[in-house]
């Protein structure tokens, strides 16, 4: 699995509960044809199964992961953290050559790791400053996560407190 990150980004969505071809081509933002490419190539190396099942509105298929495609998970997203480690020890130490270096060797799977939740986002882009560069000559803008202008709605967190004004 090593040559397609995208590969890596649709078994960990199925991974995760996603299930219908609809949703994991919307949660993971890959045009339909190529995603289908993608699940067959997924299917044929034994990652996933795809199951019809039967339902009040006819049949629909439902894509599950196999053991074998869990494995495969667990362990490119190992992989993947000890890559964000070594680029976060990079930075820590301030060497923005071996930082650039090492961001230029794994730029085809910075997406996976931001799909993950490996990468400190913040640290992401102090990185970047450091350097004098724009997150966007590694990541396409529409793959940045939305962090919003501060207000914590934009960036899907919720506190879970009340909204109310106090008058002051």
């Amino acid at each position: 699995m090593d040559e397609e990150p995208k590969d890596l980004i649709v078994l960990g969505a199925i991974k995760h509960g996603i299930k219908k071809f609809d949703k994991i081509q919307k949660m993971t933002k890959i045009e339909p044809e190529e995603l289908n490419l993608i699940l067959e190539q997924l299917e044929k190396r034994g990652f996933i199964r795809a199951e019809e099942k039967k339902g009040f509105f006819g049949t629909k298929v439902e894509i599950t992961v196999t053991d074998k495609g869990s494995n495969e998970v667990d362990e490119r997203v190992h992989e993947l953290q000890t890559k964000w480690n070594q680029m976060s020890l990079l930075y820590k130490t301030g060497d923005k050559d071996k930082l650039k270096q090492e961001m230029e060797d794994n730029k085809s799977w910075i997406p996976s790791m931001m799909f993950f939740g490996i990468m400190d986002m913040m640290m992401f882009s102090m990185m970047f400053s450091m350097m004098g560069m724009a997150m966007t000559d590694y990541v396409a803008p529409e793959n940045i996560p939305d962090t919003g202008d501060g207000n914590m709605d934009d960036a899907g967190m919720d506190d879970g407190g009340f909204d109310f004004d106090i008058g002051f």
